[in-house]
């Protein structure tokens, strides 16, 4: 009697995971608005001068403030303060750009655990919508800068510190319309 075996094929060598491929949207979303671009990219640029103003502060140039109130800024806590204040407004302003870029219809893929998944419309829309409430509220007064007394800055720091904030009164305006535009883009797509 001839017995006959079956053979498994020669294993195939074990090669590294391939990448997690992003997704692509289910139908393609239009494209941000022109406007919508600038818009992002100006919101990122009207923060940069406070952050450059504290900044100098952290650097020990007093910056438009009297020595007397430049006193309660030359303290390490007061200074780690400044410079993190600095960094997390701007990485928020950023933060913005992904409402016109494609990291923000595909979380990238070098981000652990949701690198690569498709970002939903409204995880983008309401933290968008909410931050751009509060920075709007935030500030509200900063135009009214000059009719505030400010005892501990000079006559010249009170002028140039005046300039510096009076475009933080822009970043919750324009972060609002970037987040209108994003949603207008992603309500047409589930429609069609």
């Amino acid at each position: 009697m001839i017995r006959m075996t079956l053979r498994k094929p020669p294993a195939t060598p074990r090669t590294p995971a391939t990448p997690r491929t992003p997704a692509t949207p289910r139908t393609p979303v239009a494209p941000p608005p022109r406007w919508a671009v600038r818009a992002a990219h100006l919101t990122a640029l009207v923060v940069l001068p406070s952050g450059l103003w504290r900044i100098a502060l952290v650097l020990g140039h007093p910056a438009g403030y009297t020595e007397a109130g430049f006193e309660p800024f030359a303290t390490v806590d007061a200074k780690i303060w400044m410079l993190t204040l600095s960094v997390v407004s701007e990485l928020v302003a950023l933060l913005t750009l992904g409402l016109v870029r494609p990291w923000g219809e595909v979380v990238p893929g070098w981000i652990p655990l949701i690198g690569g998944r498709r970002v939903r419309p409204l995880a983008a829309v309401v933290p968008a919508a909410l931050g751009a409430a509060a920075l709007t509220l935030i500030w509200a007064a900063v135009p009214f800068w000059w009719t505030y007394p400010h005892a501990d800055l000079t006559a010249t720091g009170n002028l140039v510190v005046g300039i510096l904030y009076q475009p933080l009164f822009l970043w919750g305006p324009l972060t609002a319309a970037v987040t209108v535009s994003y949603h207008r883009r992603h309500r047409v797509r589930r429609r069609g």
